[in-house]
Formats: structure tokens, C-alpha cells, sequence
């Protein structure tokens, strides 16, 4: 049976035009940004009903759920803790729709489940995750969402009575926790979700039992909202570190001491250092993680007595592949380094003193887990498009790692990794820079002449995009797809220069790199014209509307999730303006220029026949505000002049942080599935296919 098209739902046009640095702009869709208005309420209402029947009738649904259940539905371990003799982490219970937070004594101790989120009379949106644990394990902090929201309450629960204590914060926005020694209360940076004063950042001291407005006020930062606060300590030299971030097109960072005994006042250590510093502590001393001075970063040691960069001391020092992340285990340092998309771990003592590399470079992605405090085990995360996520224990105490080093959990998928072919190539961008390509596909496939293909990357903020095993990938290669992802510039994959050649004014370089790898895929017979869907989220959901908009011929779908798309507003939403640094502010007449020229919701033309479009949103996204995806999709519903979709999927609950009910997820990649496979013309495969 034929899948019928029905029109759209109507949306009015409401043309607002202003004058921004002498151009004349025209929003014909501005009342859309109003989230609570009841006409808004109900174009949303009317549009996930249209999408809702859309998706529902696509044939081969039910066996895509089917995977889904299979490849998704597995127990699964996330972020360990060691604290003395106790190990906390998050694990998802067989028929639990969350991970709950668990704790055993010793590594093969029993499981205790400490918070269950499916007790809780709140529902099965409702998350949980460990903020802090105090140094001797007793308390334990935790976070509670609820849908995909960045902000959470905070809780606590004591270990030892098994009592969650009166002392909470509501929800809201928490950028920094300290446990005080032994059990007197805590430290804390929070600001409510509707606080009268949004951008007053402060320390507060909280003593358990005390009402919180009894706390009292440590530390003032600016009243800004391009201010951060963040706090650390020091159990050892008995000691707080506030750290403020200024934001913007050149961030700043400043550091304040504060002794934790009775009257003593905060000292700056230094203010206003131009670049961005993650500082830590170590046995006392002070650390930092850093990019001033070593584009690539380094690991420094700062001197309390003589603080100044000038005498900073590497610890970790720069190399041409950029430190992605480190975690401190031991009298150890370890860093992952990233070279296209390989990763190597290496590791060095206090001192600098290098040894030899902790994990060689291989074509996959090692993700460190340690808070940068803790103890003597490393935890660490490894996996590939064809190997599911393993979790690693590592005993620095000794020196012999293959001795050492044992599983603390891995994911029992089923999955054939041996019918899988994976290479890398590279190819030329619209300037004939080189860029690298991963490929892979069914081996008996890989190379037998064009297959429908799923393009995506990043390409922004100094990310990169290294081989995950994904239930998405999974399925589209057991379907016969050619999965590609391109290192683009914007990423780091090829070190600082690279990110640098893809932000601010450069970003349309990220564009011409995707729309380049498209056009080579057709070029060397990977792949045919109308074969060929993208895909992406977030600043790759900025990278699917640009590659749409200036190429609608290129692709036949696109998966557009939780996108930037209006580039001349995204400053006014939410957080969206600390991102100045990354993509230039609008309030910068040079750099509106710059946005205005790619951003995606202007570039979108009347009489155009675009590819079928599904956006993927909600209300508690607060990273990239929704009125982008609700914009988007009525500019694009009036433009288009294809018989193809364009789809907005929204859901009130969705939003940035990944904490949707297993139930809701296994729905949520069956929809982008069943679209994908629908637009390019795939009869769904029952099972493993192949």
C-alpha cells in the first residue's frame, strides 16, 4: 500500500522584519519562539499528530522495533566510582526503564542497590545520575531529572543509615559540589530554574539539618551571564577553589583560595587569565588541564606560592594530536590522545617523568571515567563501530598492566562483528584540503558497487567524532548501508589547527568538507544520486540543515536533532550565548555577517524541492532551544516543492541530556529508522539480516 502524503498542518505567517547591522532580515515565523503560548501549544500538538501518523503507517516498523529491543534492552554499567573500598556506579536493572545507582564493597562484593528512580512515584522520565560521593563514602550525591533537562535537583543520600537526608537542592542549575571533612555539611554552587536574580552565582555553606535559609555566603562571583562558578577542593591541604569562567569570544578564567577553617576570607590566586583552564587537585598540590600556551593542551603544575603562568610546569606536555581527556588514578596521569580516528592512551607520573604508552593507538575510542580525585583504580571505557562498549578496571598500584587490568563490564550484544568491513580513506574538500573518511559496511557489500548510505560528523567545538558501536549504525549496516563518517574541520581529529579552520568565520569550511565527502561518495561509485540521507544533533544538527539548504540535490533525508538553525538569534536563547567563542556573536557586525550567510532557517528558499526532513525536538531542551526545529519546520513546509516529508518530531520530555526511558528510546531510533529506510526505498530485513 502506497504511503500517502497528506498536507502539512497550516501555519500562519506573522512576517517580523528588523534592521540588524544595515540588512534588512524578515522572520516570517517569530511567534513560533513563544514555548507557552496556547496557539504554539497547539501548532506543536498538530504537528506531532501529523509526524505521529506518518511514521505509524511506515511498513517494517514492527520488525526495526524488534532489533531495537535486542541491541538496546541489555544490562549496562555507566560511570564507576572507587571510594576506599566501595565501588558506586549506575547500571540499568534488567526490566528497568533508568540505570539506578549501585554500590558494592570490594570489586567483587555484592551489588546493593542504593537509589532506584522506578520507586519514585515521579514516572519513567524521571533520572538519576552521581554528582559527588564524600571522601570516605559515607554520603552520596545524586542528581534527579526529570525528562532531558540540563538543570536537576540534587540529593542525598547517606550510605551507611540508608536514608535519604532532608538536605536537598531544588531543581535547578548546580555547577559546583564539595562534601566538607567529616560530616558537617557541604559546599555548593546553585542557582533555582526560575531564580529572581538568573545571574547571581555564589558559594553558599550548608550544615546538615540547617534550612538553606539559614546557608551561609562564602563567595561572591560577577553578576554576569557569561559567568560560570565552579568549586574544588582539597582534602589534604584542607583547602576550596573557586573557579570563574568568563565566556565570549575570549574566555577568561580566574582562581580564588579559600581555607576551610573559621574566619579565613578568599584570596585570588590569579584573575582574568585569557583561555581555559580546568584546574584539580592532587595530593594537595594544584593541577590544570589547559590550553594557554599549547594550542593542542597540556597538564600543568601550579605553584600556590608562585602562581603566574610564566612559572607553570608541564606535567603532561603538548604534542601535535591534542590531550581529548585525562583522569588521575594513582601517582598517575593519564591522557587520550587523538589522531584522525585512532585514540592511544599515555600516562605520566606527578613529576612529568613519562612512561611507556598505557594503550597503543587503534582505530576505536578510549573514553577515561575517573573523577580526577579518586583513587588507585582506573576505569576506563573502549569501543568501536563493530565492538560494543567494554568497561576496563586498572590496579596502578602495581606496575605489570596486562596483570592488572581485568573487565568491570561489558555489554552482551548480539552482534556479529566479524561480517563487518571497516576502512579509511581520505578526499578532497571544496579548497582540496584532505580530509578522512571512515567507512564501513557489510564486508560481502562494502565494495560491490552503490549503497544507500548514512552520512553524519560534527565538525565544531574542537570535537571528534571517533568509532562508536551504536543500535543505529548497528541496524543500518545489517540493512545493507554504507556508514560514512568524515573528520571535518571544526573537529580536532588532526589536532587544534583543524578545530580552528571550522569555527567563527571559517564554519562554512565544516559545511564544504561534508557536502564534499557526498559528492566523492558519488564520484568513486560508493554511492548513487537518491541514496544518500544525513544525519545529526546538537552542532551536527547545525551541520544537517546547512548541508540541506545549500544542496537540497545531494540527499534524499535528513535527520536534523536537537539543532541550532536560526544563527542570527541563537544568542538570545538560553546559554546559547557562552558559544560566542565558537561560532561568533551576532552582536559583531562582522560575525553576523558570517552566521547570516549560512544559517540554515534564512538559506531556505520558496520553490526548492528539499529532501524529506525529520527534526527532532522538545520543551526541556535547553542547550539549543527548540524554537529552531519549530521554526524550521513551517519555513520548510512552505518552501518545499518535493513530494517528501518534512517531519517534526516533539516531544515535551525531550531534551539534550541522553536520559530517555529505555521504553522511549527503543521507540525514539525505531522512528529515525523506519523514516530513513522508507525515503531510500530499504525493505526491511527481520533480524540479523545477514
Amino acid at each position: 500500500m502506497p504511503h500517502i502524503l497528506e498536507p502539512p498542518p497550516f501555519t500562519p505567517v506573522e512576517p517580523v522584519t528588523e534592521i540588524l547591522h544595515g540588512v534588512e532580515i524578515t522572520d516570517p515565523y517569530r511567534w513560533l519562539e513563544d514555548q507557552d503560548s496556547p496557539r504554539t501549544r497547539k501548532w506543536i500538538e498538530e504537528q506531532a499528530a501529523y509526524t505521529r501518523a506518518y511514521l505509524n503507517a511506515i511498513p517494517g516498523r514492527d520488525r526495526i522495533r524488534d532489533r531495537m529491543q535486542e541491541l538496546l534492552a541489555i544490562e549496562a554499567t555507566a560511570d564507576p566510582w572507587k571510594i576506599g573500598t566501595r565501588y558506586f556506579f549506575l547500571k540499568r536493572l534488567r526490566d528497568r526503564e533508568q540505570h539506578s545507582i549501585v554500590m558494592k564493597e570490594g570489586p567483587l562484593g555484592d551489588e546493593r542497590v542504593l537509589i532506584d528512580p522506578a520507586l519514585r512515584a515521579t514516572g519513567p522520565s524521571t533520572a538519576v545520575s552521581i554528582a559527588t560521593i564524600s571522601p570516605d563514602g559515607r554520603f552520596l550525591a545524586y542528581m534527579v531529572r526529570q525528562g532531558g533537562t540540563d538543570h536537576a535537583a540534587l540529593e542525598i543520600l547517606d550510605v551507611e543509615k540508608n536514608v535519604v537526608l532532608p538536605d536537598r537542592l531544588p531543581d535547578g542549575f548546580c555547577t559546583g559540589f564539595v562534601f566538607a571533612p567529616g560530616a558537617a555539611g557541604f559546599y555548593y554552587s546553585h542557582r533555582e530554574v526560575h531564580d529572581a536574580r538568573p545571574n547571581y552565582k555564589a558559594v553558599f555553606w550548608h550544615r546538615f539539618g540547617a534550612a538553606r535559609s539559614e546557608d551561609e555566603e562564602m563567595f561572591v562571583a560577577e553578576e554576569r551571564p557569561d559567568v560560570f562558578l565552579g568549586i574544588l577542593n582539597s582534602v589534604e591541604a584542607k583547602l576550596l577553589a573557586y573557579v570563574i569562567y568568563s565566556t565570549g569570544t575570549h574566555p577568561r578564567t580566574s582562581i580564588y583560595l579559600h581555607k576551610m577553617q573559621f574566619g579565613e576570607t578568599p584570596t585570588l590566586l590569579f584573575g582574568d587569565i585569557e583561555g581555559h583552564l580546568s584546574p584539580f587537585f592532587v595530593h594537595g598540590q594544584l593541577f590544570a588541564y589547559t590550553d594557554i600556551a599549547a594550542p593542542n593542551s597540556r597538564i600543568v603544575r601550579i605553584d600556590l606560592t608562585n602562581p603566574g603562568p610564566a612559572h607553570w610546569r608541564d606535567v603532561v606536555p603538548e604534542s601535535p594530536q591534542r590531550i581529548q581527556n585525562f583522569a588521575v588514578a594513582g601517582e598517575q596521569i593519564f591522557v587520550v590522545r587523538t589522531d584522525r580516528f585512532s585514540t592511544r592512551v599515555e600516562r605520566f607520573d606527578l613529576n612529568g617523568d613519562q612512561k611507556e604508552d598505557f594503550l597503543p593507538s587503534t582505530r576505536g575510542t578510549v573514553d577515561l571515567l575517573n573523577p580526577t580525585y579518586s583513587g588507585t583504580d582506573l576505569f576506563y571505557r573502549y569501543t568501536s563501530i563493530t565492538e560494543p562498549s567494554v568497561v576496563y578496571r586498572h590496579d596502578t598500584e602495581h606496575d605489570t598492566k596486562e596483570k592488572n587490568t581485568s573487565t568491570w563490564d561489558s555489554a552482551n550484544v548480539p552482534f556479529d562483528a566479524s561480517r563487518i568491513a571497516v576502512e579509511e580513506v581520505v578526499y578532497p574538500s571544496k579548497d582540496a584540503t584532505l580530509v578522512p573518511l571512515l567507512l564501513a559496511a557489510r564486508k560481502d557489500l562494502i565494495h560491490s558497487g552503490p549503497l544507500p548510505t548514512f552520512l553524519t560528523g560534527y565538525g565544531g567545538f574542537g570535537s571528534c567524532v571517533t568509532p562508536r558501536f551504536t543500535a543505529f549504525a548497528t541496524f543500518l549496516m545489517e540493512q545493507g548501508f554504507l556508514f560514512a563518517v568524515p573528520a571535518l574541520r571544526g573537529g580536532s581529529e588532526l589536532g587544534e589547527e583543524w578545530h580552528e579552520d571550522g569555527k567563527r568565520d571559517k564554519r562554512q569550511n565544516s559545511f564544504d568538507d561534508f557536502i564534499a565527502g557526498a559528492e566523492w561518495l558519488l564520484s568513486k561509485g560508493r554511492s548513487a544520486r537518491g541514496r544518500i540521507a544525513i544525519g545529526g544533533g546538537s552542532n551536527a544538527g547545525l551541520l544537517v540543515g546547512a548541508a540541506l539548504t545549500q544542496r537540497p540535490d545531494l540527499f534524499r533525508a535528513g535527520i536534523c536533532l536537537g539543532p541550532l538553525l536560526d544563527m542570527t538569534r541563537y544568542h538570545l536563547f538560553d546559554f546559547a550565548a557562552g558559544w560566542a567563542e565558537e561560532y561568533g556573536s551576532p552582536e559583531n557586525e562582522h560575525d553576523f555577517h558570517s552566521l547570516l550567510a549560512y544559517s540554515p532557517y534564512h538559506r531556505v528558499s520558496n520553490g526548492v524541492q528539499y529532501p524529506a526532513v525529520l527534526l527532532i525536538s522538545g520543551d526541556a531542551d535547553t542547550r539549543c532551544n527548540p524554537m529552531h526545529a519549530r521554526k524550521m519546520a513551517a519555513r520548510l513546509q512552505a518552501a518545499t516543492r518535493s513530494d517528501r516529508p518534512i517531519l517534526l518530531d516533539y516531544k515535551p520530555a525531550w531534551g539534550h541530556t541522553p536520559v530517555q526511558p529505555l521504553s522511549a528510546k527503543i521507540e525514539a531510533v525505531t522512528d529515525r529508522l523506519a523514516f530513513l529506510c522508507h525515503e531510500l526505498g530499504i525493505h526491511v530485513q527481520p533480524g540479523r539480516s545477514f
